[in-house]
């Protein structure tokens, strides 16, 4: 017997509402996208226009008197605890986009909230289903770089004037947010961090960082993340003891849903990378091209309905996000004091 799809709304509909969130909940034929909390004219226009039967809400409380079941929180990073926890509040299972939380206290609070009340709650962490990050996952289970010995992974864009890391809390905590959870997600916990921030001088939150992690596992990560950077290095260098796998672009599924395309549009092409954007391995002056796994954006949302209907875990467990957020509060406490810092046991 087929279920019912769960009743997903959306708060916010800004950059990350309306580009990832909106078109991704309403290709999945487990969610029916029932609506958008803003009270910004601007904001509903674009809905209206954008998804004609969508209806727009002034808060919370009315999408859940509407009938949804659950709710994706897509505003700007210092409104997300405080959403996610009237959400659970009024029973509605929580999707928080990153970063979870500004801090690794309150995030822990939200989910120890989660867990009392029995409402499913996750993160949007969908950079665990990059391109290059699954490519990566493939190579590292078949042994094709060896043993691991060094992981550098960037997000480094160029936005000459003031960009959108306001909105995510800083550069740290934006891109932090992936670097931290990819590095965490392959290599497993993290024994020592050292890191150094900038920010322009007109600015009050970093726009530029570098962050070294040590392992448990004897892996390091180097991860850097930029709004100023005029040459982005390589997205990803994963060096092993027989090989190094290098991609220089950036996962496409952010650029086609900017675009207008969606799951929805693009069926099963959705998410595939075409050859001359496949990474390479290389081994001194042998370089030989990787295929690309698909990129799978779309399978975020169908997982988190089948949760909501308690036939799976969530995608992303929200302890994993507090596990950043501790990496990344260890981050800020480097960059400020100039030194290594040793991570709690």
């Amino acid at each position: 017997m087929s279920r019912s799809p769960v009743r997903v709304g959306l708060a916010g509909y800004g950059f990350g509402g309306r580009n990832f969130h909106a078109p991704l909940i309403a290709s999945a034929l487990e969610c029916e996208f029932v609506g958008v909390v803003t009270r910004s004219p601007e904001r509903r226009g674009e809905l209206a226009k954008e998804h004609p039967d969508t209806r727009a809400f002034d808060s919370l409380s009315d999408l859940a008197q509407a009938g949804a079941e659950a709710v994706a929180i897509s505003t700007p990073a210092a409104t997300h605890m405080p959403l996610a926890r009237e959400a659970l509040g009024l029973g509605l299972a929580v999707v928080s986009d990153k970063p979870f939380a500004l801090d690794a206290p309150s995030g822990r609070e939200t989910v120890e909230l989660a867990e009392h009340a029995g409402v499913p709650l996750s993160v949007y962490q969908n950079r665990r289903w990059d391109s290059d990050f699954l490519t990566v996952r493939r190579l590292i289970i078949d042994g094709s770089l060896g043993s691991l010995t060094r992981f550098e992974s960037r997000f480094e864009r160029f936005k000459p004037e003031p960009g959108p890391g306001d909105a995510g809390g800083g550069g740290l905590l934006d891109f932090g947010s992936h670097l931290v959870d990819q590095a965490l997600q392959l290599f497993g916990a993290v024994d020592t961090v050292y890191a150094e921030t900038h920010r322009r001088e007109d600015r009050d939150i970093d726009d530029d960082f570098f962050v070294a992690l040590s392992h448990t596992s004897g892996v390091r990560s180097h991860l850097w993340g930029s709004w100023r950077q005029g040459a982005p290095g390589p997205r990803l260098r994963v060096t092993g003891t027989t090989g190094t796998y290098v991609v220089d672009g950036v996962d496409r599924q952010e650029a086609a849903l900017v675009a207008g395309r969606s799951p929805a549009t693009e069926g099963d092409h959705w998410g595939v990378e075409p050859e001359e954007a496949w990474g390479r391995i290389q081994r001194g002056g042998a370089s030989a091209p990787v295929p690309s796994e698909r990129g799978r954006w779309d399978t975020f949302y169908p997982a988190f309905a089948d949760a909501v209907r308690g036939e799976g875990p969530v995608p992303v467990d929200p302890w994993d996000a507090v596990a950043s957020l501790e990496v990344l509060d260890a981050a800020r406490t480097s960059a400020t004091h100039g030194r290594v810092v040793t991570l709690a046991r």
